[in-house]
């Protein structure tokens, strides 16, 4: 499985404050959406998320996001390597993800920007 990048997820308190903090340091826009009550910001590998504190709870458990070319390939390669997939592959706004536990309990968000139907 070829993995493209890694995203690191950041939840904070106040999302316009971080988003003016790294885009300074990034030096790029961010793009913003909202998605399960959780408003979201990109910018550059960063990924800051912002909402009510049960749902930021279950997002912190997820150490971070790992781009791939295509999840149905990362679902393949995870299992047969002692992974569980624990949610997914769903579709988002920008292609589709699923949630996996390793066998040394750590949690990756694993994602591709193929298009859904």
């Amino acid at each position: 499985m070829e993995i493209l990048g890694t995203t690191l997820r950041i939840c904070v308190d106040d999302l316009d404050a971080a988003v003016a903090f790294y885009e300074q340091l990034t030096g790029t826009a961010a793009q913003r959406s909202d998605r399960g009550g959780v408003s979201v910001a990109a910018v550059g590998c960063f990924l800051l998320m912002s909402g009510p504190a049960a749902e930021l709870d279950v997002l912190r458990k997820v150490t971070a996001t790992v781009a791939v070319p295509d999840v149905d390939e990362a679902k393949e390669v995870l299992t047969a390597s002692g992974a569980r997939v624990v949610a997914g592959p769903v579709a988002t706004p920008v292609g589709r993800n699923l949630i996996a536990l390793h066998p040394d309990g750590a949690i990756f968000e694993y994602a591709d920007r193929r298009p859904t139907a």
